[in-house]
């Protein structure tokens, strides 16, 4: 296989509009793309404030409430004491309980459309809610929330301290759903694709190969091109033959051949179950009406 070249890659002018029509989804190690939308800083931000109010809020009420149950003439030194249980009480126990309870929401996330999700994509327990809550003591609270901001700005993804400590991220529920970038078959593949035979790909890797298809256009030309050196180098131990043509634009063959061949099985099933529906549904001869 030739090394890539991005002028014979890219020729296609339809491989490359389908190339390019990427989703912003989270791919965990297994390079398995999740229907992910996370957050953006400025709704986690609104949320957040939000929920800032209620709890403040909340701790308020719960003052003054105490310094009508407490009697005067109480020493000062329960009375701190008495604080501090209120403030681990409302800024860390009412959070993760309410996290846990509505899987990942809050008052703020209600209104703004996200949610909490662990990294593979599923809903969080009591022990991130906990871990996020604890640690939001010091990022969100004890710096004003300056280092959960200079967190997320510096990272990969919008995720605060506790979010990386936790597993988790913040999605947004309401993002417009993408579509799945769709690439065509090369056209200087179509001969190869009249004689290749690409059923021996495991399914593992060919999810690696919709990950790296749905982010490619957001990779630097280095880390894709070496990216795609090593995909086709485990693709090629699974097609027959493997064309003389520049990494990528194998991988792009391989999927479209994938692609076409499961729309031929899944037509077969549908065939076959209608014609079990049709057999079912009919009437033996001579069974009366």
């Amino acid at each position: 296989m030739s090394k890539p070249n991005a002028s014979r890659g890219l020729a296609d002018g339809r491989f490359v509009r389908a190339l390019d029509d990427t989703a912003d989804e989270l791919v965990v190690g297994e390079a398995v793309a999740l229907d992910v939308q996370p957050a953006g800083i400025a709704l986690r931000l609104a949320a957040a404030l939000l929920d800032a109010a209620c709890l403040v809020t909340l701790y308020v009420m719960l003052l003054l409430g105490l310094a009508r149950v407490v009697p005067r003439g109480v020493d000062t030194g329960w009375v701190a004491a008495l604080q501090i249980v209120v403030a681990v009480l409302v800024l860390v126990l009412v959070p993760a309980a309410v996290e846990t309870t509505t899987r990942g929401k809050s008052v703020g996330r209600y209104a703004l459309g996200t949610r909490v999700v662990r990294t593979d994509g599923g809903a969080i327990g009591f022990r991130h809610a906990f871990a996020r809550a604890l640690v939001g003591l010091l990022e969100l609270w004890g710096s004003l929330g300056s280092v959960a901001l200079l967190v997320a700005l510096f990272g990969s993804r919008p995720r605060r301290l506790g979010d990386l400590l936790a597993g988790t991220v913040v999605q947004h529920e309401r993002a417009r759903r993408q579509q799945d970038p769709v690439v065509l078959l090369p056209v200087e593949l179509a001969g190869w694709a009249r004689v290749a035979d690409v059923s021996a790909l495991p399914q593992r890797l060919e999810n690696r190969l919709g990950a790296f298809f749905r982010g490619a256009a957001d990779m630097r030309p280095d880390h894709r091109a070496a990216t795609a050196e090593s995909l086709a180098a485990a693709v090629a131990g699974y097609a027959h033959p493997v064309p003389p043509v520049p990494a990528e634009v194998f991988l792009a063959g391989v999927v479209a051949l994938r692609r076409e061949r499961d729309l031929r099985a899944l037509r077969g099933r549908a065939a076959t179950i209608a014609a079990a529906a049709a057999t079912a549904s009919a009437r033996p001869p001579g069974f009366p009406r």
